[in-house]
This record gives C-alpha cells, structure tokens and sequence, in this order.
C-alpha cells in the first residue's frame, strides 16, 4: 500500500530521495528486492 505522498503523486522513481529513502518498498511503491539466490557448492574432483 502506497502512503508516502510523493509515490501517490509521481512514484517512487521520480522523487529527489529515492536513493537514500529506507523506506521505499514500505510506504512507497518500490518493488521488494528478490531474496538472495543459495550459492551452491563448487563440484567435487574425485
């Protein structure tokens, strides 16, 4: 749900704070980031 003014009005893409706003996937209508993919283990050489 969007509340932050400026995302209501423009979006979070157009505000002059987007950079540093540490709330923008909260208040504003920033995608999530996608979670961190599992390194998987090297292969083995027998």
């Amino acid at each position: 749900m969007t509340l932050c003014p400026i995302a209501l009005a423009a979006g979070c893409a157009r505000c002059p704070a987007f950079k540093v706003c540490p709330l923008k996937t909260v208040l504003g209508d920033a995608p999530k980031a996608p979670p961190p993919e599992a390194k998987s283990a090297p292969a083995r050489k027998p």
